[in-house]
């Protein structure tokens, strides 16, 4: 079978993401898995992949695993592989770096006998074997500060900065993506429980990403100390114990202990966060760390943050100036708030020895907004944007908690009506589909089951894709725009599904009709996404007001970027919502002004 070059260039670039051959002829629909060999030794893709560093495949497959909505056992399986391999790595040149300073420092006398590599080897190996054997699951009574030495070694600059200061009473961390802060924290935390006995507790967005640290834990563990921990918490033989909680666990303010809050600025409510934590850590003795990937300035804890909610109420703190942020980055600042703040760029990590990135690829690859927010650590400025990032973070939910709903299913809706939107991809936008549950009753809301997508590829494959979800869920109605490429989608679906099929002819009428419906339901907080899809939230941030060519008439934009599903999802989630009449329920007041 023909396949045309645009899955040719999908399959490459899914290849190149360390995507199995057998993933990706099941996402792209490839007839067998031949062909990726065939096109991998042809075109040189297995040479593209060398040139990557080991570190890099394991750090972008995992990415890739933790963008999945709903991760399959076998896929939770291949995470926890993949986090035991990457610190497996980390060891590897701990102690690599650690023979490299002893052949400097060390020149035996010509003399001397030299020492049996293997035999020292060996005996190194029964030792740790002996141990493994001796000790009991959770039972730390032989370790000891030296234990963690190769450990401390397979750090990079910025992390050991944050390891000076883990004295401070409250760490707050600004940081770029993918910089080993879940590796780093994980590792802090474990040895801190071993070492004094302390609590530790962490608090994700989700339950999902909380396990991620548990994994860390249990391979650093493993890797590097040799002991095995089992338990969910984990309670140590010293009777430490180690939780991992979603913010939405009702028992938390039960527990006490270090407190660790990771993603801070995309959980929503974050003063009630903010009381919780600090409810776990009243006693002087508990330290708080907080840290985060930068979202909008209209978070809640962007005061926090800055240092405005400090100086909130008090006349003589107005004045009080605190550090700037190109301090932050320069090892960090205690600030007049008692708080101890740090910044970590990319740029910074990767002065800081990690080596993981081409920089100047990804500034090629992101707009520079999104560069910047994404690994400079600054925040998106939402005061022009027609959607607040607080009524926003009411959608972000931990959707392992709707339970009608199973996306490993074959019917993962149990035959209920969904709507799905399409966006399709243009020259170099992003398609993508949303699968949405519209409301039954009006106690229920708008939920996002799925989100799709596609890049680069002909409208005869997004069709194809398109197709898919037809097969899995109780389509009802699709919405498509189209404009452009999307005729041609428009035209293969509605082939297969005429009575289901809309389409959507973009003009300024129809565009500000779709950004207002959206208004609507976001305003009334009638929509639910996962809170994992930080994407789907800056998509509704991206939408902008402007005026038309003529400056007589108002309208909306989108700042459509290189990253996945910036405004394209939020067109998607449009165009499936649009099939609800504007004037479902009776009118409320709007908040939202034009001007």
């Amino acid at each position: 079978m023909a396949y045309t070059p645009e899955t040719r260039h999908a399959a490459r670039a899914l290849y190149l993401k360390a995507w199995t051959p057998k993933e990706i002829a099941s996402e792209l629909g490839l007839n067998s898995t031949r062909i990726l060999y065939h096109w991998a030794d042809k075109y040189g893709w297995r040479d593209m992949l060398r040139e990557q560093t080991i570190d890099e495949s394991i750090a972008r497959r995992i990415e890739t695993l933790l963008e999945l909505e709903s991760p399959t056992k076998g896929q939770l399986d291949m995470l926890d592989r993949l986090i035991k391999h990457h610190v497996h790595l980390k060891k590897f040149r701990s102690q690599e770096k650690q023979n490299t300073e002893h052949s400097n420092t060390q020149q035996p006398p010509s003399s001397s006998k030299p020492k049996s590599k293997s035999n020292g080897k060996s005996s190194r190996t029964t030792q740790s074997d002996d141990k493994k054997k001796k000790k009991g699951k959770n039972n730390i009574s032989e370790l000891s500060e030296e234990n963690f030495k190769s450990w401390h070694d397979s750090l990079f600059e910025y992390q050991l900065t944050m390891r000076d200061n883990l004295h401070q009473r409250i760490r707050n961390i600004l940081k770029s993506r993918q910089i080993g802060a879940t590796y780093y924290f994980s590792g802090e935390a474990l040895e801190n429980a071993i070492l004094t006995g302390d609590n530790q507790i962490f608090l994700s967005a989700s339950r999902a990403q909380a396990e991620v640290f548990r994994s860390y834990i249990i391979a650093i563990a493993a890797e590097f100390l040799g002991i095995e921990l089992t338990g969910n918490p984990i309670i140590l033989s010293n009777g430490a114990e180690l939780r991992f909680l979603s913010t939405n666990s009702k028992t938390a303010q039960s527990y006490h202990g270090h407190v660790y809050v990771d993603e801070y600025f995309w959980i929503p409510k974050f003063d009630e966060l903010n009381k919780l934590a600090s409810a776990m850590a009243t006693h002087k003795n508990w330290r708080k760390t907080y840290f985060s990937t930068p979202s909008a300035k209209t978070h809640q804890a962007y005061t926090f943050w800055t240092g405005d909610q400090w100086r909130k109420g008090r006349d003589t703190r107005t004045n009080i100036e605190f550090p700037s942020f190109d301090e932050y980055r320069d090892n960090g600042r205690l600030c007049p708030d008692k708080q101890w703040r740090y910044v970590v760029t990319i740029e910074d990590a990767a002065a800081g020895g990690c080596e993981l990135f081409d920089i100047d690829e990804l500034r090629d690859e992101y707009s520079k907004d999104d560069f910047e927010n994404l690994f400079m650590c600054v925040f998106v400025d939402g005061a022009t944007s027609v959607f607040k990032f607080s009524a926003l973070e009411k959608a972000m939910v931990d959707i392992s908690r709707w339970q009608d709903f199973n996306p490993r299913d074959k019917d993962p809706f149990s035959g209920r009506e969904v709507w799905l939107g399409y966006d399709p991809s243009r020259t170099r936008d992003n398609a993508c589909l949303v699968v949405v549950a519209p409301p039954i009753v009006a106690i229920e809301k708008f939920r996002i089951l799925e989100k799709h997508y596609w890049r680069g590829l002909n409208f005869q494959y997004q069709a194809q894709q398109v197709s898919k979800v037809f097969e899995r869920y109780n389509v009802s109605y699709l919405g498509i725009d189209t404009t452009g490429i999307g005729a041609g989608v428009f035209d293969l679906i509605k082939k297969k599904h005429p009575r289901e099929t809309v389409a959507i002819q973009y003009s300024n009428e129809s565009k500000n009709r779709l950004v207002m419906k959206m208004i609507d339901v976001v305003e009334a907080n009638r929509i639910q996404f996962d809170a994992e899809h930080k994407d789907i939230a800056m998509a509704f941030m991206a939408i902008k007001r402007a005026t038309t060519n003529s400056g007589n008439n108002m309208t909306f934009k989108a700042e459509r970027s290189e990253l996945t599903g910036h405004a394209d999802a939020f067109w998607a989630i449009s165009h499936a919502c649009i099939n609800e009449p504007l004037d479902h329920s009776e009118k409320r007041k709007s908040t939202w002004q034009t001007t």
